[in-house]
């Protein structure tokens, strides 16, 4: 009888603990992470007797969960994708609506600053068509200004975020190592903490969503987990932390250090993954294009209209005055070039003064000095090398339309290994300022005149002299020492004979073809003019180039609103170049680009990402319908085993009763 009886005590344990695992499962249907568990079941030993043997019952041997590793580490993959192109995608959108915004893009701010210009331009004498023009290069410049600081506040967000997801992938690299020592010292009973490995294999998903890792499993179910291109964050029961810090290039940018013990690794370039490495991501591919593109197309701006004013005079017949600030004022100067804390002297500072805008590109530079005075200099966008150079070289070392040179305040003191960022653009267009206040300073009047004497003979008609080279900007006091010139046409010679009462002309004589077209280029004083000479011209028929009053003359403004279409961005190494509206142009096109690109990236990870989760529940995941079943099964177990229990009581109580 007590073999029936322990027989059947031993299914209402395993129909209990069964019962057991069963709700457990069906209460932590909704536990994220969690996989589902089952009994393993296994008969005892049997005994021998005289006819054979028999069994002695059931035992539970161990609760398994039901959990496949390629699966999960599938979903920790797709997750970590997932979160980064998402978090790429959001700033994205950000960056296209301001870019392409009617309402803060730059193109409309352009498109009504020439369209002023072109009013000014039908009646130049008008002060209203004057102010009507410095009122949009007001506007004009807001608009930049306006981009720059949303860039800049999105920068700055970039890099709080950073810092609250530092934080998080600390706690949870901290939760992991503390679960590696609780696995450890659980598994040291000889079963596997079921709860306590989906506890951790959780936590690891969500560090997934944060950056990008990667998992290698250790004995006795320890874990480490790695970032970067392969910087230890969970090592056993140890675990690193990570930290935003102020840039030591840029002190304006936040950077991810990996702090181990007492050491700290800078690992912002090595980031990849998870939503870290989407804020990373663009802002070291788009961020930082979009503010150099910007502050490029600003700094165009205002050289070639500032240096186009100038070759023109004003109502009163003084040099066209700077609309805008001009673009080498010293807190542009200084905002150019930032050196490491490390320096031999971090006070020393670079001058980064812009020379030629069209030369411009959208990079960012680095500074090496191998000496005190010797240094190259790499470019970011394609790590090409520069130089050597020699600091404080006369004249400066030039590249890429801007030139180098050490800051005359300070002890200046360098030495090898110094290093220096150089960000010729970035906050360009934050600088822009309209600073034109008076409308009559607006150079739109060519500086000189050229007027056919009353005596001429021929039919020859010469066009109004273009200022094609000079001083910047002009100086109409030292123009009228040499003007007028005067042209008096030699028969004999077919020449143009060229004299001024200051000095000679080069050339002093111009061959010229009767009734052809003739181009008439001449030079004195530094200055060099341009006209095109058509028609006949009798002997000793003379023109006179003499200065221009500038009231209501619009030949320099003509020549301003050429900039609309002109060609004046992108001309390095030979390139042919592009206009203003080009070039903002073929930021706001990049930009769309990449949003849509985000876009189809993120509506993919997504797919990939849920049908991964579907192929790790279908394997691991809680099925109620499944759980039910089971709880009726189990239900009947235990009832079946306790009517065994009570069959082996009544023939135990049969046989007493018998013996009595």
């Amino acid at each position: 009888m007590a073999d029936l009886f322990n027989i059947g005590l031993s299914g209402l344990r395993a129909s209990q603990t069964n019962l057991s695992v069963t709700g457990q499962n069906i209460t932590n249907v909704n536990t994220p992470g969690y996989s589902r568990q089952t009994a393993v079941q296994a008969a005892r030993e049997p005994s021998f007797s005289g006819v054979g043997y028999i069994g002695n019952g059931t035992s539970i041997t161990d609760v398994n969960r039901i959990y496949n590793e390629f699966l999960t580490g599938q979903v920790r993959t797709s997750t970590s994708i997932n979160s980064e192109v998402t978090a790429f995608q959001t700033q994205m959108e950000e960056l296209n609506t301001l870019l392409s915004s009617a309402a803060t893009g730059i193109t409309p701010g352009m498109q009504n600053f020439f369209d002023a210009l072109q009013t000014s331009i039908e009646d130049p004498a008008s002060l209203a068509g004057r102010q009507l023009f410095l009122s949009e290069s007001e506007g004009l410049a807001s608009r930049f200004n306006t981009v720059q600081e949303r860039l800049s506040t999105q920068t700055k967000f970039i890099g709080e975020q950073m810092g609250t997801l530092a934080n998080q992938v600390s706690r949870l690299s901290t939760s992991i190592a503390g679960y590696n020592d609780a696995i450890e010292r659980a598994a040291a009973n000889g079963a596997q903490p079921n709860d306590l490995l989906d506890a951790r294999d959780e936590a690891v998903r969500q560090l997934s969503e944060l950056v990008g890792i990667t998992v290698v499993k250790q004995d006795k179910n320890s874990i480490n987990i790695f970032v970067g291109s392969g910087q230890p964050l969970v090592v056993g029961k140890e675990a690193s932390s990570l930290q935003v810090v102020q840039g030591r290039s840029d002190p304006s940018r936040s950077e991810i250090v990996l702090v181990s013990g007492g050491s700290q690794q800078d690992i912002t370039n090595l980031i990849s993954g998870g939503e870290l490495g989407g804020l990373v991501r663009y802002r070291r591919d788009v961020l930082d294009q979009a503010l150099n593109s910007v502050g490029r197309l600003a700094l165009s701006i205002a050289s070639e209209v500032n240096d186009q004013l100038g070759q023109g005079v004003d109502i009163n017949g003084k040099a066209g005055a700077d609309l805008f600030k001009q673009i080498n004022s010293p807190d542009q100067v200084q905002a150019r070039s930032h050196a490491r804390p490390t320096n031999t002297d971090p006070n020393t500072r670079l001058d980064i003064l812009i020379t030629d805008t069209a030369q411009l590109s959208t990079s960012d530079y680095e500074v090496l000095f191998s000496s005190a005075t010797e240094f190259t200099v790499r470019r970011v966008s394609d790590d090409k090398v520069s130089g050597p150079y020699v600091i404080g070289s006369d004249p400066a070392p030039e590249l890429d339309g801007f030139s180098i040179a050490i800051n005359a305040e300070g002890s200046n003191q360098l030495g090898a290994g110094d290093r220096f960022l150089l960000t010729p653009t970035r906050s360009a267009a934050g600088a822009m300022e309209s600073v034109m206040k008076q409308p009559e300073e607006l150079g739109f009047a060519a500086p000189a005149k050229v007027d056919a004497s009353l005596e001429n003979r021929g039919n020859a008609k010469v066009t109004q002299p273009t200022l094609i080279d000079g001083p910047q900007p002009i100086d109409p006091t030292a123009m009228q020492a040499f003007l007028p010139i005067t042209f008096a046409y030699d028969e004999a010679s077919s020449e143009m004979i060229l004299s001024s009462g200051a000095g000679p002309v080069t050339p002093a004589t111009i061959p010229v073809v009767p009734g052809q077209s003739n181009q008439l280029e001449y030079s004195i004083e530094g200055y060099t003019f341009s006209m095109t000479m058509t028609g006949t011209a009798l002997n000793e028929d003379s023109f006179v180039v003499a200065i221009n009053e500038g009231k209501s003359d619009n030949r320099n403004a003509l020549i301003l609103s050429n900039l609309q279409t002109d060609a004046v961005l992108g001309q390095a190494n030979g390139a042919a170049g592009y206009s203003f509206a080009e070039g903002y142009g073929d930021l706001v096109q990049r930009v769309a680009t990449f949003t849509a690109q985000a876009r189809s990236d993120s509506e993919a990870s997504g797919a990939v990402l849920k049908q991964v989760q579907n192929n790790r529940d279908s394997v691991s995941a809680v099925n109620l319908d499944e759980e039910a079943a089971n709880l009726i099964k189990f239900e009947q177990y235990y009832n079946a085993s306790a009517q065994v229990i009570q069959i082996a009581r009544s023939v135990f109580d049969t046989l007493l009763n018998s013996i009595r």
